[in-house]
């Protein structure tokens, strides 16, 4: 590469970031906070509503059965449509339905808002990855998408803090909870409308980048394109039998099953344990999600400094695998108990953009994104498996030793699955791209 070109690609790196990944960012944010909601809530809701842990965790999972309904489509129009249009359109609806959860008497209502809220929400995730392919190569990718995912444990740090200040009240003769959701329904609006205006779908349409560095990011990204076809150019439906395909799925599938039982059950695991207030318990669960921050940044960095794909999406499994089997040893310390949880979601958090660079490296265009969406649905799934078990566990057993094995073992299987995958070598990937990149005609 010529150096007018290094400094202009260096160029174009950074006014892409700097413009795309803070906005995508805050509405991770509100989406994880509006998604984790309801495990705040739940410290008074069950009691207002009567609900048992099996209903409540039967609630919690309806929300994944609505989500996996339009993750593939959701992700193809993103791709052959607009992410701008459809993003606005997730956001906006989503925050109003969270609105009116706030609103809900009987257990039937609560399991129908939580249907519309996952049907609302489905496909923003697949969505926003399918975006940053259309703006990053493969060689930033792990560093953008762990940037956006900050907004999982940043939601976790927001989210704490201010249901630990609303959990409490009872303006206007509301309830807390209820304004929990009341209030955490407006910032997705108010983003929705923002993301309608300010973001852009394609890099060719970027007038706020300069021609030379739109000229390059294009040049690139198609160069990337080509280079993957080179190794195999996949159909929709071939990708979808693809064996590596299925591998990511299971292992995704598996990992949220643990992971999404671990995030709604988390403030009453904690309740159990310590015995302290809900405000206390609700600011406890800022611990995780600093941690979580700290996890993302180094392990994506350190990801793309190696190119090394699948043992930094493994390991962090198997080692969250064995900290909540160790909750398990008799007579735990709650400061111990604390930090065993803590660092084990952290490491969950630190596991997801390692994981979803992966498909990245193997797929394009519609492929890429129609796999996207399948990867997520499916994996989504262990969203509504996951709390319903622990649900029903804590009524069998009455204890939290039964559901802390089985979110230990599903990590552990789900960090087994990941070696077993193929991937391409970065230098590999490049060396076809160098040689299948050509000249292009710059672009108006």
């Amino acid at each position: 590469m010529s150096e007018t070109s290094s400094e202009v690609g260096s160029r174009a790196r950074r006014r892409i970031a700097f413009r795309l990944l803070p906005l995508v960012l805050a509405m991770y944010v509100v989406c994880y906070v509006d998604r984790a909601n309801v495990s705040f809530a739940n410290l008074r809701m069950s009691a207002d509503l009567g609900l048992s842990a099996s209903a409540y965790g039967f609630g919690v999972g309806v929300f994944f059965v609505g989500y996996v309904l339009f993750e593939v489509p959701g992700a193809l129009i993103v791709e052959r449509w607009s992410a701008r249009k459809w993003m606005a359109r997730i956001m906006i609806t989503w925050g109003l339905i969270t609105i009116l959860t706030g609103f809900v008497h009987t257990p039937r209502q609560f399991y129908l808002a939580r249907l519309f809220v996952g049907l609302a929400e489905a496909s923003f995730f697949p969505g926003i990855i399918v975006y940053l392919t259309h703006w990053f190569r493969h060689s930033d990718r792990a560093k953008a998408i762990g940037f956006f995912y900050i907004g999982v444990p940043g939601a976790s740090v927001a989210g704490s803090l201010v249901a630990s200040w609303l959990i409490g009240v009872h303006w206007r003769g509301i309830a807390g909870w209820r304004w929990l959701f009341i209030t955490e329904g407006i910032p997705p609006i108010i983003l929705g409308m923002i993301a309608l205006f300010y973001m852009t779908d394609w890099p060719r349409q970027a007038r706020w980048l300069p021609q030379d560095e739109r000229d390059w990011i294009t040049r690139e990204l198609e160069a990337e394109a080509r280079a993957k076809k080179q190794i195999r150019d996949y159909t929709i439906w071939e990708a979808f039998r693809d064996r590596q395909i299925v591998l990511l799925i299971v292992a995704w599938f598996l990992s949220l099953v643990s992971a999404l039982a671990a995030l709604y059950w988390m403030p009453i695991f904690i309740k159990r344990l310590s015995g302290l207030p809900d405000s206390k318990v609700a600011l406890l669960i800022v611990l995780p999600g600093l941690l979580g921050i700290a996890g993302i940044l180094m392990n994506g960095w350190h990801s793309d400094k190696t190119g090394e794909r699948r043992w930094h999406a493994a390991l962090p499994l198997l080692v969250a695998g064995l900290l909540y089997l160790l909750l398990l040893v008799p007579g735990i310390h709650f400061p111990l108990a604390m930090a065993l949880l803590a660092v084990a979601a952290a490491l969950f958090y630190s596991y997801q953009p390692v994981f979803w660079s992966i498909p990245t490296m193997i797929l394009c265009e519609s492929a890429a994104a129609a796999c996207f969406g399948l990867i997520n649905s499916l994996g989504q799934l262990g969203g509504f498996v996951g709390p319903d078990a622990v649900g029903y566990l804590n009524d069998r057993t009455g204890h939290h030793a039964a559901s802390f094995a089985f979110i230990g073992t599903c990590f552990l299987l789900a960090g087994s699955v990941i070696p077993l995958l193929t991937i391409p070598k970065p230098e590999t990937v490049q060396d076809r791209h160098l040689a299948s990149e050509q000249p292009l005609p710059a672009r108006s």
